[in-house]
């Protein structure tokens, strides 16, 4: 399966316990705690570019899997990284943060984002 597409996101779990832990300020978390955000994923065998689009905040990603590269985190930290491919899931860590994204079926993706004891999941629904 593809992770090529457009997908919304349609719920999400432990949102504001997670970015408080990884350091967002509260105003910020308010602000994005009803945004249904939209993800484009473009791949191309082994390459990936991941655009996150938050309200007005973009944040875009590329990388091949199993390669460093340079990533920019949620709070706009860059943190070097190597993202691998497990079937269909894509997993890399960040800064003690393990993050996967998983293509449950053709039109979902789930990414789950683990920071010591706070498990924030995200489920998306392709467009």
């Amino acid at each position: 399966m593809s992770f090529s597409g457009k997908y919304q996101l349609e719920s999400q779990e432990n949102f504001e316990p997670f970015m408080k832990a990884i350091g967002l300020p509260d105003d910020l978390i308010q602000k994005g705690k009803d945004i249904k955000s939209i993800s484009e994923i473009e791949e191309n065998g082994d390459d990936f570019k991941v655009t996150v689009t938050t309200g007005t905040k973009v944040l875009t990603n590329t990388f091949t899997i199993g390669k460093e590269t340079e990533l920019d985190t949620l709070t706009g930290e860059k943190v070097k990284a190597v993202v691998k491919r497990d079937g269909n899931k894509l997993k890399v860590s960040l800064k003690g943060i393990e993050s996967v994204t998983e293509l449950v079926d053709a039109n979902t993706i789930v990414n789950t984002m683990t920071l010591g004891s706070i498990v924030y999941k995200r489920t998306s629904k392709r467009m």
